[in-house]
């Protein structure tokens, strides 16, 4: 248990903020609205809704993801993930932080495995410029989308297919790999018309909750990520997050306590890490976060228009950029520090110029300490001006410390969703938007919506541009 994740949460407190922290009573006051969002949990789960929260404890999708990536190592020069939103920023977020910066650059890194590009949106210009540097008959693509509507995707898949096939031929197929629902949906119809190799996004499994399924295990799979010590450290912390005592279950108490905060006017929640592996995974949390909770009705379809706004920063670098506001301006946020004992590979700093005060202390010293001292005096400066601030401390970054922070974060989410009484698994909100794009491409039975933007943009269109 040396490589637990710790959840430390001095700095929210009334003990070192004062007035603008969490009191111990306040933890203890809010314990019947922490039972209640549990049974909430437990019986969304029974429902079928939560499916997520079994994923690390059976091995279906390790084998299938396994299997698949071990067919295909050798054969491809480069694997291009294709998806948006929950098909994508997941495998970006566990890839950068478990494989070095230099992957995609270094062969003797890779040993054999194929670069990985993921293209998680539909600027011409970056895709372009991305197969420029790939050959078809060395490329593998997974596309990803569990029912096969969404436009981005959609357009993606028509044109690489159409590559594809100018650069393999009547093969193209071979060369492709869906990742889609099981049964039903337009992807798995083209699987099936197609002959394409195909994985599965269990049913009852959301986008933005899916990286510890085919979706990402695969591509991570074929980038040589540990995929089974991933999902073991997920299940690790799986069995932490079923403990009833709220005080041993960090998904829980972080949950708590954001929603405690978000009631006291800290409607803003900023995730920084201290560690460039691991900024992506707060890109990746922005999306969990804001897509679960930002809802206009409760359970009760009450309108409460509620969620905290999740934004992200990286530690020592926006000290330089960002931190003055957090320390001096309004008192509407909340920082969450990812904070790294020990680095994989640290830097010890030279000495020089002994009779320079102001430089040689650093000599001797490593980057990785430095880095650390950086994150204990921002969480201080922080506490010290009232700033709530909690860290989740990683004793070093792995396969299993990763899986484990993964599962955390989207378990105090789902459970977040109790405590704000709304669901957090759907996303009506991305849906409308979805459904005007489909009028403006011109999707049949989506004319109305067509015109509804025509007419809307159609109003004083000329008095207010510039």
């Amino acid at each position: 248990m040396n490589n637990r994740i710790r959840f430390d949460y001095n700095n929210l407190m009334t003990d070192r903020l004062g007035a603008y922290g969490l009191s111990p009573a306040e933890l203890e006051g809010a314990g019947k609205l922490a039972a209640q969002a549990s049974q909430w949990f437990y019986a969304k789960h029974g429902a079928g809704k939560m499916d997520f929260f079994d994923l690390p404890d059976t091995d279906q999708h390790l084998k299938a993801s396994l299997k698949l990536a071990a067919k295909c190592k050798g054969k491809y020069h480069d694997l291009v993930v294709l998806g948006i939103g929950g098909s994508a920023l997941g495998t970006i977020a566990i890839h950068s932080a478990l494989n070095p910066a230099s992957y995609n650059l270094d062969k003797k890194i890779r040993q054999g495995r194929p670069r990985l590009w993921v293209l998680d949106n539909v600027d011409p210009e970056k895709l372009q410029a991305v197969l420029s540097l790939l050959k078809a008959k060395r490329t593998l693509v997974n596309l990803i989308s569990k029912s096969g509507t969404t436009a981005e995707t959609s357009a993606q898949f028509l044109w690489i297919r159409q590559w594809l096939i100018k650069g393999t031929g009547r093969d193209w197929s071979k060369n492709m790999v869906v990742t889609t629902d099981p049964a039903g949906g337009i992807m798995r119809q083209i699987v099936s018309r197609e002959k394409l190799a195909s994985l599965e996004v269990p049913s009852g499994v959301g986008g933005r909750f899916s990286v510890l399924t085919p979706v990402g295990l695969f591509p991570l799979a074929a980038a040589g990520v540990d995929i089974k010590s991933l999902l073991d450290g997920a299940n690790q912390m799986r069995k932490t997050t079923l403990n009833e005592n709220p005080w041993r279950n960090p998904a829980r108490l972080y949950a708590l306590s954001q929603y405690l905060l978000y009631q006291k006017g800290c409607r803003i929640n900023v995730m920084m890490p201290y560690s460039d592996s691991l900024y992506l995974m707060a890109d990746w949390f922005r999306q969990l976060w804001a897509e679960s909770l930002g809802k206009r009705v409760d359970n009760q379809n009450q309108t409460v228009e509620t969620g905290p706004t999740p934004i992200k920063a990286l530690g020592a670098t926006d000290q330089h950029s960002q931190l003055q506001l957090y320390i001096e301006g309004p008192r509407d946020k909340a920082i969450t520090f990812l904070m790294v004992e020990k680095f994989r590979n640290d830097i010890i700093i030279p000495r020089a110029y002994p009779k320079i005060a102001d430089i040689s202390y650093l000599g001797g010293k490593t980057f990785g300490q430095l880095l650390t001292a950086e994150a204990r005096a921002t969480a201080m400066a922080l506490a010290k001006n009232g700033r709530p601030n909690c860290s989740f401390i990683i004793p070093e970054i792995s396969p299993r410390t990763v899986g484990q922070l993964v599962f955390l974060l989207e378990t105090a989410t789902a459970y977040a969703g109790g405590l704000f009484d709304i669901n957090p698994m759907d996303q009506p909100g991305v849906e409308e938007g979805k459904r005007y794009t489909y009028g403006l491409m011109g999707r049949a039975g989506f004319e109305n919506r067509k015109a509804e933007v025509e007419k809307f943009e159609a109003r004083n269109s000329k008095k207010y541009i510039v």
